[in-house]
C-alpha cells in the first residue's frame, strides 16, 4: 500500500490525531478501481464525494489538485488496483461541534485489486446485523461503517462470500459491501437507499442503462423467489449470485448480458480483466 495525506495544499505522510475523521467519522470516502493506471469512473466518484460533502457541510478540496496527487500516487502502482480517497473535516479538537474555519484533510491510498470472484457465482448468507434508518446519511459514503464491520464479523467461513443486510423494519437494503439487484417479474429491481445504504456508482449505471431497471421496496421472501440475483460495486463490477441460504440459482444466463453491456461501456470490467 502507498499513501499520502493532503492538507493546506501540501502532501504529508501522517494524519493528525485531532483529525475529526479519526475522532468522529466526520467525513466521506470513495473507492475507485484502477485499470491500466487510470481511475475508473473518476467523475462519477468525485460527484458523489461532492454530494456527500455537501450533505455533511464539509469544505471541499480542489478537484484538480486531488486528481494530480492521485495520478502521482498511481505512478507508483503497476497494473490493476484500487484507489481510496478519504475526505475529512480536518482538525477540530475535542467536542462534536464542527469548527467554523475547518480546513479539509484528504487521505489517498492505493491497494491491490481484489481477487477474482468465485467461479459459478457467489455464495451469500443473511446478516443478523441490521442497518439503522437515517435519511440524513442515506446514499452517501460517510466514514462510519461500523454496521458493515459488525455484519462482516459474523462469519469466517471461506464458503461464504457476502451477506445481505436489512434495515430495522425488515426491508432488504444491500450486501455488506455491494448493492443488490434481483430479477422479479421480468424486471431488474434494486432496493431503495433513501432511508439507509449507499447509492453505488455501478448501481446508478445499471439503473440508467438497463431497460426496465427500477428501485423497489423488497423483503427477504421476494429475494428468495427471484429468478436471478447479482451484486455490484464500482471495484468488482457485476457479480452473479449462485446461492443464498438454501436457495440456489445454478445458471447466470440472465446476468451474463448485463456483464457484457457493462464491459462494452467500461472495458475495465471485461472478463479478461478480473
Amino acid at each position: 500500500m502507498s499513501a499520502r495525506v493532503l492538507r493546506e495544499g501540501r502532501a504529508r505522510l501522517w494524519l493528525e490525531p485531532e483529525d475529526r475523521g479519526l475522532a468522529y467519522g466526520d467525513g466521506v470516502f470513495e473507492t475507485l478501481l484502477v485499470h491500466r493506471g487510470q481511475p475508473v469512473w473518476w467523475q462519477e466518484h468525485w460527484q458523489r464525494l461532492v454530494r456527500g460533502a455537501a450533505r455533511l457541510g464539509l469544505p471541499l478540496p480542489d478537484e484538480n489538485e486531488v486528481r494530480h496527487e492521485c495520478m502521482a500516487l498511481l505512478a507508483e502502482t503497476r497494473g490493476r488496483g484500487v484507489l481510496k480517497i478519504i475526505l475529512t473535516r480536518g482538525i477540530g479538537g475535542r467536542g462534536y461541534a464542527p469548527p467554523a474555519d475547518a480546513l479539509p484533510t484528504v487521505v489517498l491510498s492505493t491497494h491491490p485489486a481484489p481477487p477474482a470472484p468465485r467461479a459459478g457465482g457467489l455464495q451469500l448468507r443473511w446478516a443478523r446485523t441490521t442497518l439503522a434508518v437515517q435519511p440524513a446519511l442515506a446514499g452517501i459514503k460517510h466514514l462510519n461503517r461500523l454496521e458493515q464491520v459488525l455484519a462482516r464479523a459474523e462469519w469466517n467461513d471461506p464458503e461464504v462470500d457476502e451477506a445481505l443486510m436489512c434495515d430495522g423494519e425488515d426491508r432488504v437494503v444491500s450486501a455488506v459491501a455491494a448493492n443488490l439487484f434481483v430479477l422479479l417479474g421480468g424486471r431488474w429491481l434494486t432496493p431503495s437507499v433513501e432511508r439507509c445504504g449507499v447509492a453505488g456508482i455501478a448501481r446508478e449505471w445499471l439503473l440508467a442503462n438497463v431497460p426496465g431497471a427500477a428501485v423497489a421496496e423488497l423483503n427477504a421472501a421476494e429475494i428468495s423467489r427471484a429468478d436471478a440475483l447479482f451484486l455490484c460495486n464500482s471495484v468488482r463490477g457485476i457479480l452473479p449470485v449462485r446461492r443464498l441460504g438454501m436457495r440456489e440459482w445454478p445458471r447466470d444466463d440472465a446476468v451474463a448480458p448485463l456483464r457484457a453491456s457493462l464491459a462494452a461501456a467500461q472495458p475495465a470490467f471485461g472478463d479478461g480483466e478480473h
